[in-house]
């Protein structure tokens, strides 16, 4: 992972344009290729970013200090640096994972096994597929063959849904599934997370976590 701390302009164009005036910013470069922009508020969410695949050029004469973020679909971010404060790298190795809490990882033992409960003719490939930035909770076939990537949370949030964004976007780079689409199962999606899985193509699915242990109704609720 890089780390730049520079007082810095940023400038979008794609679907649309955004621009970021001067100020002091830390950008991000991952080793999954992503590049984000963050301030020193906001939490986690940073002000632009570029997710993964896409492709980082430093400038150099005439154009020094201006990097050109570009992804496959051509929309590009521009950051032209003013003054560089810190510049470092760090090689943190392969992350271990998120460990799920006892809820939601016996959602996942309990839909692998019952995975035809998100619809007739599913069939499991396997849990935790992995992948080169984690392990996918859940790939299996739908009854036409297709491949679908279920993320599951006890309680559906934005980043979860980003979280399967970027599993698809690697997954549907691999000919031997692709097209794999998405399914988000949780116990609680909230209404932003779901207009953002709405809107990705991304199916949501509510989670009866006594129903899939056989305590109440047979079947899963698709809302």
């Amino acid at each position: 992972m890089r780390l730049v701390i520079a007082r810095c302009s940023v400038d979008y164009a794609g679907r649309l344009t955004a621009h970021l005036p001067s100020a002091p910013r830390l950008i991000l470069v991952k080793a999954d290729g992503s590049v984000s922009i963050h301030a020193d508020d906001r939490a986690y969410k940073p002000l632009n970013w570029m997710s993964p695949p896409c492709t980082l050029k430093e400038g150099a004469g005439d154009e020094a200090g201006v990097w050109t973020v570009v992804n496959k679909a051509g929309e590009k971010l521009i950051i032209t640096m003013e003054e560089v404060l810190h510049d470092s790298s760090h090689e943190l190795g392969v992350d271990p994972g998120l460990i799920k809490d006892g809820v939601e990882a016996h959602l996942q033992e309990l839909l692998a096994d019952r995975i035809d409960t998100l619809g007739e003719g599913y069939t499991l490939i396997r849990r935790e597929y992995p992948t080169a930035i984690g392990p996918v909770d859940i790939l299996c076939r739908d009854a036409e063959g297709r491949t679908v990537a279920v993320e599951i949370k006890r309680r559906g949030e934005i980043d979860g849904v980003e979280q399967l964004t970027r599993y698809l976007d690697l997954l549907n780079r691999d000919p031997h599934l692709a097209p794999v689409r998405g399914v988000f199962a949780a116990q609680e999606i909230k209404p932003q997370a779901r207009v953002l899985a709405t809107d990705r193509g991304i199916g949501c699915q509510v989670l009866d976590y006594d129903a899939l242990r056989g305590i109440e109704d047979d079947k899963l609720r698709l809302f």
